[in-house]
């Protein structure tokens, strides 16, 4: 008996860790029946939108085909078991195509193979980035890149992808890399359109949008893409010269080892990281959403592994870097999709056609797969929120459209560092400039800030002061500065006996410059009669003073457990020095008395 409980204890232990290893075997172990109808009809759903978009985004990453067929298979089964978003379809994105595209095309220098290997490494390296950042719990990262900067990178993103295929879709070939210089020659290379690739893409746009309206819910690209290669294959349209996808290698992927210098490796490793962070970003802002509207919370820490197992997984297969899919996790929601489920049923079937059903693909017209990426990064574009910022908040307009800008004049890759720099001095600016209060007490006794509503009034002789930001080296002396101009403005107004310091937000960690600094406001409070009190955090405060060799107490700082107490002390001694002086005054009256009484 006792030999089956410890058998039933060590199952229970190995199933909480799967579990918390694999949120999604959680989610499958009490799957429900009545799930089931939804789930599949979502799944069937996704299934149809993904296949043309992995086939067009293929097409913008530099590869085959059947690549973009890979890198929904795996990725979406890893993710259903290792994610914690019962929504979010993972699978290729247009930003990060267009990221792999930008950084690999110049290095592969034309060799077919070398960039397929090179996009093959990238994903890798963006994978164990992302396994890096979930082992050291940095999913705050998902924070990092504030939506404003995101908003910016992806418009800029989604034009620059627009742009670059209207080569397709009129039958040229840009000659120029960069944004600009495309715009600028557009009078030549219009002279250059092919008339028959043009046809074919303005039929793709008649069929899409006529599904759109007949048929709302039906997959439109899928039918505007077969439209155009049934067309191509009954009227053989490649004598008149328009170009199709050609032949795609389907069946089983079969992993090859890439064969380069591996210095040019070396010159993926910074650009996988921005990646890496961009991807997860923008899937965050993704799963967070859907996840808020189906009353679930999501782990960011999980989801960065997550990630990162699902882009070693689409390496693996021949595939390339994935992402949260926002507009298949719409169509997953829109379908009623449940669990995780959806990602396996959509997989299942993509990999069918990878597999067995790939000859047609040969087919398809390069020009309807232009028109459905311009449809996809169409979506994207939101230039009106950017705008809308310059009301609301001006330094986040500011942010989203320098950022937007860098990548349409300077590039994906240094538009994406530039926005990772614009996250990073954000967050120092708001670190080391960060909002402060003068506290005071309102009619019922509680703390708050003084402001112009008059709801608290200053405590007489005392100064409260708060710091909205961890004390550390760099803003110490901001910090001291705040508070003595502060301290001057009301010592101005009325006599300031004693400096209370909210303790609590500011004093997170041991940092030496933050101690010698402390030390020195002591001073300079002391030469004035001015007392110092830091409220908050006794107990570590105490420890840091001892390390330090700092003196607290009457002779030094003193510390209480929090501001209440701290006002509430600071009123006794002030009572207790009041009554002392009353005594002081009786004494010294009766003696007076006394004297005079001696005298007469």
């Amino acid at each position: 008996m006792i030999t089956t409980y410890f058998i039933i204890i060590e199952v229970v232990v190995l199933l909480s860790r799967l579990y918390g290893f694999m949120p999604g075997l959680e989610t499958f172990s009490r799957y429900e029946r009545s799930w089931l109808k939804d789930d599949v009809r979502a799944g069937l759903s996704v299934a149809a939108v993904a296949l043309p978009v992995a086939i067009a985004y293929a097409q913008l990453t530099g590869v085959n085909a059947a690549v973009g067929l890979y890198s929904c298979v795996l990725p979406m089964l890893i993710y259903a078991l290792f994610g914690t978003s019962r929504q979010l379809i993972v699978g290729p994105d247009a930003a990060t195509c267009a990221v792999i595209a930008a950084v690999v095309t110049p290095l592969a220098a034309g060799d077919s193979l070398k960039h397929w290997q090179l996009v093959m490494t990238m994903t890798v390296m963006t994978g164990f980035w992302c396994l890096i950042a979930s082992r050291f719990k940095l999913g705050v990262l998902a924070d990092f890149l504030s939506k404003p900067i995101l908003m910016g990178l992806l418009n800029g993103v989604a034009i620059t992808i627009i742009v670059g295929q209207f080569s397709k879709i009129f039958g040229f070939t840009f000659d120029e890399k960069y944004l600009l210089e495309r715009l600028g020659g557009a009078p030549s290379y219009l002279s250059q359109t092919h008339i028959p690739t043009l046809l074919m893409a303005i039929l793709t746009v008649v069929v899409y949008f006529v599904m759109k309206r007949l048929k709302p819910t039906w997959p439109a690209s899928m039918f505007a893409i077969a439209v155009g290669g049934a067309l191509v294959w009954a009227f053989h349209l490649t004598d008149y010269d328009v170009a199709v996808i050609g032949s795609v290698a389907g069946g089983l992927p079969s992993f090859q080892a890439p064969v380069f210098n591996i210095g040019i490796a070396r010159e993926l490793v910074m650009p996988a990281l921005n990646l890496a962070m961009v991807s997860f970003v923008s899937m965050m802002l993704t799963a967070r959403s859907f996840a808020a509207k189906n009353g679930y919370d999501i782990d960011a820490d999980k989801e960065f592994k997550a990630l990162g197992l699902a882009n070693i997984a689409s390496a693996l297969s021949q595939g390339f870097a994935v992402s949260g899919a926002d507009s298949r996790t719409a169509v997953n929601d829109a379908n009623g999709g449940k669990t995780q489920l959806v990602s396996v049923i959509a997989a299942v079937l993509i990999a069918v056609v990878a597999v067995f059903l790939t000859a047609p693909l040969e087919f398809i017209p390069s020009a309807a797969l232009g028109v459905v990426l311009v449809i996809a990064s169409v979506h994207l574009i939101d230039l009106k929120a950017i705008w809308g910022l310059r009301v609301r908040d001006r330094q986040a307009f500011y942010l989203a459209l320098t950022t937007f800008l860098a990548v349409l004049f300077i590039g994906v890759i240094p538009g994406i560092t530039l926005a990772v720099l614009l996250g990073l001095f954000q967050f120092l600016r708001t670190v080391m400039r960060p909002t402060d209060q003068v506290l005071g007490l309102d009619a019922k006794g509680i703390i708050r800030s003084l402001d112009s509503s008059d709801k608290a009034s200053s405590v007489p002789g005392v100064f409260i002061y708060r710091f909205n930001s961890p004390l550390t080296y760099f803003n110490a002396t901001y910090f001291k500065r705040r508070l003595l101009e502060r301290f001057a403005r009301q010592n101005q107004l009325e006599t300031v006996e004693c400096v209370i310091i909210d303790a609590v937000p500011c004093f997170t960690h041991l940092d030496l410059s933050v101690m010698a600094m402390l030390t020195d406001i002591d001073v300079l409070l002391r030469k004035r009669g001015v007392s110092l009190v830091l409220a908050g955090r006794k107990r570590q405060l105490i420890s840091w003073f001892e390390q330090t060799d700092m003196v607290s107490g009457e002779e030094g700082i003193t510390i209480r457990s929090d501001l209440y107490l701290a006002l509430k002390m600071q009123q006794s001694h002030v009572a207790a020095c009041e009554a002392q002086q009353l005594d002081d005054s009786h004494s010294d009256d009766s003696t007076e008395t006394v004297l005079t009484h001696s005298q007469i």
